[in-house]
């Protein structure tokens, strides 16, 4: 089967950093065509950190596999036109952009010579206003809840980027369906601040805020809610456990042979562990018992006990280990696919997530600058 179901798809991508470029790696993974357009030199985001030994932004690389790329110097008329030509010439296109620094690249202006266009188009801010990841999170609350200390800890994944790259996704595929049906274009927006604040209120964190007087606080690692902690071995690794069900929790019992003595906690202390909301209020009964069960058992015990009783667990892993001995680790997964990028090396760097009929397509290096001008704009 070929896993390809996007090819065809036209898409044009004036965009730099995380959620605009990923959009258009999420369309390409699944076959479509991305042209990424880009300054003369390159844009901004071609430098940016991790860096291979020889200077290669192996961030540009990961989040452009598989495009291709031309540059222009969009501070002239004349190259500006030949990207909107680009646009609306052949056959229908989609643009995703960050930028409407240019009005004859924007929607107004493309649509009115191609009605059938899709432009997306991502903002920081609702109002149109600029807003990056990290101030993001500052506003949302988050910060305020993650770690262990006073002070409030930014997460390190840039996790409102990458739901917004998915996001637009989503709405243009919406929109391309929506134009094979009616033979229409769209505007869509995204704004980054509205992606945050729309996940805080689908989890339920801002109607509590509303509707009960509740007061989160910092818990580190335990999950609010549920059981979860992680745990030291009696060698020093760390591991993190999840109990989320009856089921887990009586397997949990098993693994450890800490069934009486919880039993006796439940009957001394008056206490029920029975369910998801028990175990979470009661969590800091349950884990000194547990904790001292993994500091007296090695780590090989460990994993094999919880891994034989069916238990969520995971030991805690650094990159440098899922990158050693030239990405072991990561050779024997199927979701990853050698790749050798130009400037920085032979590496393994993944496929889609999506699967297609169980197949997903190879990745490809990421173009060099202006790799493609000539044809794509035959120069």
């Amino acid at each position: 089967m070929n896993p390809a179901l996007l090819a065809g798809l036209r898409v044009v991508e004036l965009s730099a950093y995380v959620a605009t470029p990923l959009c258009g790696l999420t369309l390409a993974q699944l076959g479509a065509d991305v042209v990424r357009v880009e300054p003369l030199g390159g844009a901004a985001d071609r430098t940016r950190w991790p860096l291979s030994d020889s200077g290669t932004s192996l961030y540009w690389s990961g989040l452009n596999k598989g495009k291709r790329a031309i540059a222009v110097d969009l501070e002239s008329e004349a190259d500006r036109r030949r990207v909107a030509d680009l646009i609306v010439d052949g056959d229908p296109c989609v643009v995703v952009t960050n930028t409407s620094r240019h009005a004859d690249l924007g929607y107004e202006a493309l649509s009115a010579r191609r009605p059938d266009l899709i432009h997306v188009l991502l903002d920081g801010r609702a109002d149109g206003g600029a807003a990056v990841d990290y101030t993001v999170q500052a506003a949302t609350g988050f910060p305020l809840l993650t770690g262990t200390g006073t002070e409030p800890v930014n997460h390190v994944v840039p996790a409102w980027d990458v739901c917004a790259g998915l996001y637009l996704a989503v709405g243009l595929l919406a929109a391309e369906r929506h134009r094979q049906v009616t033979g229409e274009g769209r505007s869509i927006r995204v704004a980054l601040e509205d992606v945050a604040l729309a996940t805080a209120g689908n989890l339920g964190y801002l109607a509590e805020a509303q509707l009960t007087d509740h007061s989160r606080t910092k818990s580190g690692n335990e999950i609010y809610g549920t059981y979860g902690d992680d745990f030291e071995t009696a060698d020093g690794v760390r591991v993190m456990l999840v109990l989320l069900t009856e089921r887990h929790w009586q397997k949990m019992l098993a693994a450890t042979g800490l069934a009486d003595a919880f039993a006796g906690l439940s009957e001394t202390l008056g206490i029920s562990f029975a369910t998801e909301s028990d175990r979470y209020r009661h969590r800091d009964v349950i884990s000194p018992l547990l904790a001292r069960w993994f500091r007296q058992t090695p780590y090989a015990e460990v994993a094999e006990t919880l891994t034989r009783h069916r238990i969520l667990w995971e030991r805690y892993r650094s990159f440098a280990e899922l990158g050693r001995d030239g990405g072991a680790a990561l050779r024997e997964l199927a979701l990853f696919g050698k790749v050798d990028q130009p400037g920085a090396g032979a590496h393994w760097a993944p496929k889609s997530p999506v699967q297609v009929d169980g197949t997903r397509l190879d990745p490809r290096p990421a173009p060099g600058v202006g790799q493609h001008n000539d044809e794509v704009l035959g120069r």
